[in-house]
């Protein structure tokens, strides 16, 4: 396939209804802990979707975070990591003594959520968790593994739900995958 991304065809892997319902279980989860203290870091930009129906599912449950965000990339305009992670949008508030949920799409080669992880630990964070909405079935990179997911998810390019192929697709209400 070339590096364009017209006219392709988005096959459905998580339906946007499942999605909302797992959503709900994934915040039960969560609020069941009691996190004190507690900062949800969204990792930007491909987590903003999932973040925000995360927090709103999260107030239901009767949690109230903070919330600042992380922008990192490792993509770029591909569709493969390149293997280093950037910062290119850094947090606001202090981590220092705090239960700090990291928020990402996706965990595959799993470098940035474990990149995430330790640049917050080094902050002095208290705890340090993360929370994927796809545990992808791809070799890890790294030796990282996801606090809470909502879906696993086979090892295919995804987009939608605030992921994306050269800036587009992210406003798509499911996950698919691309079809050659």
């Amino acid at each position: 396939m070339n590096d364009t991304t017209e006219d392709l065809r988005i096959e459905t892997i998580f339906a946007a209804d499942d999605i909302r319902a797992r959503l709900d279980g994934l915040a039960a989860e969560i609020a069941a802990r009691k996190p004190a203290n507690l900062l949800v870091v969204p990792i930007l930009k491909g987590s903003f979707v999932f973040a925000a129906d995360l927090l709103r599912a999260l107030n239901r449950a009767g949690v109230a975070p903070e919330v600042d965000f992380l922008t990192l990339s490792s993509y770029k305009k591909s569709r493969v990591s390149s293997g280093q992670v950037a910062i290119l949008r850094d947090l606001d508030l202090e981590v220092e003594g705090r239960h700090v949920i990291l928020v990402d799409d996706v965990l595959d080669s799993g470098r940035t959520l474990a990149f995430a992880k330790d640049l917050i630990a080094a902050r002095g964070a208290a705890t340090v968790e993360t929370c994927v909405l796809l545990d992808k079935q791809a070799p890890r990179a790294v030796n990282v593994t996801a606090d809470y997911h909502a879906f696993v998810c086979p090892n295919v390019f995804v987009v939608g739900y605030g992921m994306d192929v050269a800036h587009r697709y992210r406003e798509l209400p499911y996950v698919g995958r691309i079809v050659e």
